[in-house]
C-alpha cells in the first residue's frame, strides 16, 4: 500500500493573517516556509528503505530542521548576528540541495520530488537573501558611520546591541510582510 494513500489529505494552507506572537520569529513567512519544507522532507524520507532512513534520511531531516532553527535562534540576536544566522540557514539550504541530489541518484526520490524540493529551496534562498538585504540596508541607514564602519581606534563600530529585528527598521517593518 502506498504511504500517501494511508494518510488523509490535508487541506492546502491558505496565506491567512496570523496574530502577532510572543516569539516574533513566528511572524516571518520564511520561518513557516521552512517548517513546511521540514514536513515535506519527513514525508518523503519515510518512504526511503529502512537502511537509507538511518543514514541519508536522518541527515536530510537534520539539515531541513536546521533552517528553521537558525532563523529562530538568529531572530533573538542583534542585527549583525541575525544576518549571520540567516547565512547559516542558507548553508543548510545548500546541504538540502545536496541531499536532494543524492536521494535522486540513489532512486529514493522521483524527478518530480526533486523539482519540488529544489523549487522550495530556491524560493527560501531568495526569501532569506531579501531579509538579509533588508536588515543590512536598515543597519546602514540607521548607522551614523554608514561610509565608515570603523571608529578612530580601528575597531568595528557595532551600535546595534539593543537591536530589535522587528521594530528598529526606522518604523518600517514591511520586510516581515514580504518574508
Amino acid at each position: 500500500m502506498d504511504y500517501q494513500e494511508e494518510r488523509p489529505e490535508r487541506p492546502e494552507r491558505q496565506e491567512e493573517e496570523r496574530p502577532v506572537t510572543f516569539f516574533r520569529f513566528e511572524d516571518l513567512r520564511i520561518y513557516h516556509k521552512s517548517l513546511d519544507y521540514v514536513n515535506w522532507v519527513q514525508e518523503k524520507t519515510m518512504l526511503f528503505p529502512e537502511e537509507d532512513r538511518t543514514k541519508l534520511a536522518l541527515r536530510f531531516n537534520e539539515a531541513a530542521r536546521s533552517i528553521s532553527l537558525y532563523i529562530s535562534e538568529g531572530s533573538a540576536r542583534n542585527k549583525s548576528q541575525f544576518v549571520h544566522y540567516l547565512k547559516m540557514a542558507k548553508s543548510s539550504i545548500r546541504q538540502c540541495v545536496v541531499y536532494t541530489t543524492l536521494a535522486v541518484r540513489q532512486n529514493l526520490l522521483t524527478d518530480t520530488a526533486e523539482e519540488e524540493s529544489r523549487g522550495v529551496l530556491m524560493e527560501m534562498t531568495k526569501m532569506i537573501g531579501a531579509l538579509i538585504s533588508s536588515l543590512q540596508r536598515s543597519n546602514n541607514y540607521n548607522n551614523p558611520n554608514y561610509n565608515n564602519n570603523y571608529d578612530n581606534n580601528n575597531r568595528y563600530n557595532n551600535r546595534e546591541s539593543n537591536y530589535d529585528p522587528y521594530n528598529s527598521m526606522g518604523g518600517n517593518t514591511d520586510y516581515m510582510n514580504r518574508m
